[in-house]
């Protein structure tokens, strides 16, 4: 069945969050402008501020917040969603603790869920809901408890690296050898570090599906093989598993524009200055003299200086704000984002579990370990995968604040949907056409694990259009400018400091007053605020 949905974003809602427009400024010249007011570059100016430094945000949208905002999707509905970030592990809660933020998460109560049919039986992996729970389910999967064991021993590895790796990603950057000396396990080292993720998967368990689920946390806006010789898919796994220390992933009270609501104010009550509708359009520096900011309003051109300027953006809009030619190869992103309003949980042809635990951890769909084999082989070769992976979870299960008391009270639930192995290069030539053909594959693996048809369940807007919307990464390049869609601005990497021009804080660049705090610095990705609080402390002399 085809859906209709969404593309183009229609909200009734279309300022989500930190909704503010200056006309003039306090000042000529300030110690810190920053450029762009997402999650970071507000993190960056909330700690300069309340270290007495002038700051001047100017954001191009007419809000802040970045991805990580709440909007009103469907006109009508109040329903108040994480449209593009969703899911909160790698912020620092030292970074709640400085700024003072009234921001708080959720504990998922099951980890994942994932359905499966084996002997023409419908059934399913379910992890979370007690340790003898999860024993048990994968007894009934897999015949014994061996693959059970072998999963503790592994997310028991992990765990030892996320408590020694994640204190570290707040501080200067620590050396490859350092980092090693700290992680203090050479097997751990290897795993994580040295060899591709896949051979790590396929040495600890034998099951196609248990391997599938393990490999997800390494391909999440990440187009890579198991064994791929560059291990971008190690370093994406890495960053999926230290979060915290623990490697959970929580879901933000009152949805992601709830943090950036609190980071704005944090900066604003400092006394930075923010200016929305404000759109960079160069940056004028010889990299010693303080730098002239050129930027362009509804009203026309302006310009300001900055003693420094923090850039969040990614590392390719930032050498185009310089006038240098653009890193190679352009960065890429691979995902499909959807968003839905359902009336109810769709039933499961699974009948031992209930539909609110399989939605309220991670519902993982088509992830088995063949399966992601197979995807990534037909994307490579510029086909949409006919049997396209992806992941669900339900946020108003864990946090039902974001659904207005009447949604709530009949039941209605959200639904955000991952999908993995989309590359940028396979909407190039109609990035509408194979859209549709790419959400409706992906729901039909969805219902094939269901008793009912998904768009049975949908809720409908006040037009009696569908509560579904789709982004690919093109729509995420022309919506958010993230390059090429990719959700990290560019591959992520190692947080260690022995990279080409690295730096003591990961965020520096050629130009010493001009500084990159967004996801492409060392160290970004993810809502996390690491590379604004990384970029102040470098501004602070620390």
């Amino acid at each position: 069945m085809t859906v209709t949905w969404h593309s183009q974003g229609r909200s009734e809602d279309p300022a989500p969050s930190g909704s503010v427009r200056h006309t003039a400024f306090g000042q000529a010249v300030y110690d810190a402008v920053i450029v762009g007011g997402g999650h970071n570059g507000l993190v960056a100016a909330a700690y300069l501020a309340r270290a007495g430094r002038s700051v001047l945000i100017l954001e191009r949208l007419g809000h802040t917040g970045g991805a990580a905002v709440s909007t009103r999707p469907f006109v009508g509905v109040d329903a108040r969603l994480s449209r593009y970030s969703y899911l909160v592990s790698l912020l620092p809660a030292k970074i709640v603790r400085d700024l003072g933020l009234r921001f708080s998460v959720r504990r998922r109560t099951v980890s994942s869920y994932t359905p499966v049919e084996r002997d023409g039986r419908p059934g399913g992996l379910l992890v979370g809901g007690g340790e003898e729970r999860t024993r048990e389910s994968f007894r009934r999967l897999t015949g014994s408890d061996r693959e059970y064991e072998s999963w503790r021993e592994f997310h028991g590895t992990t765990a030892r690296v996320a408590r020694k790796v994640f204190p570290t990603l707040t501080g200067p950057l620590p050396s490859r050898e350092e980092l090693r000396s700290a992680v203090d396990d050479e097997a751990a080292w290897r795993m994580l570090f040295e060899e591709p993720l896949g051979q790590a998967v396929e040495r600890c368990f034998t099951d196609d599906l248990v391997r599938g689920v393990v490999l997800t946390d390494g391909l999440i806006g990440t187009f890579a093989d198991a064994h791929d010789p560059s291990l971008a898919q190690n370093r994406c796994f890495l960053y999926h598993v230290i979060g915290g220390g623990t490697g959970d992933w929580d879901v933000p009270v009152g949805g992601m524009g709830a943090l950036t609501d609190a980071l704005a104010d944090a900066a604003r009550q400092a006394g930075a200055e923010i200016a929305t509708g404000h759109e960079v359009l160069r940056i004028d520096t010889d990299g010693t003299s303080p730098a002239e900011v050129v930027f362009r309003t509804a009203a026309g051109e302006g310009r300001v200086v900055g003693r420094t300027v923090l850039v969040n953006a990614s590392p390719r809009a930032l050498s185009e704000l310089l006038g240098q030619a653009p890193e190679q190869p352009a960065p890429e992103g691979a995902q499909l984002k959807v968003n839905m309003l359902l009336r109810r949980l769709p039933r499961l042809r699974d009948t031992t579990v209930d539909p609110r635990e399989a939605f309220g951890g991670t519902f993982h769909i088509a992830e088995g370990y063949a399966e992601l084999a197979r995807a990534h082989k037909e994307a490579a070769a510029g086909e949409l995968p006919s049997v396209p992976p992806s992941e669900i979870y339900c946020h108003s299960l864990t946090d039902p604040t974001i659904l207005g008391p009447e949604l709530t009270r009949q039941g209605y639930q959200t639904l955000t949907l991952f999908g993995l192995h989309t590359p940028a290069r396979l909407f190039g030539h109609d990035n509408q056409q194979a859209r549709e053909v790419l959400l409706t594959a992906t729901l039909a693996q969805l219902d094939a694990h269901l008793a009912e048809p998904l768009t049975d369940c949908l809720a409908f807007d006040g037009d009696g259009r569908p509560c579904i919307e789709a982004k690919t990464p093109l729509d995420l390049e022309r919506e958010l400018r993230l390059p090429g869609g990719h959700i990290f601005h560019r591959d992520l990497s190692w947080p260690y400091a022995d990279q080409g021009g690295a730096g003591r804080w990961g965020v520096e660049t050629a130009l010493p007053r001009v500084l990159l705090c967004g996801a492409g610095a060392v160290r970004g990705g993810g809502v996390s605020g690491v590379p604004g609080h990384n970029a102040a402390m470098a501004v602070l002399g620390h």
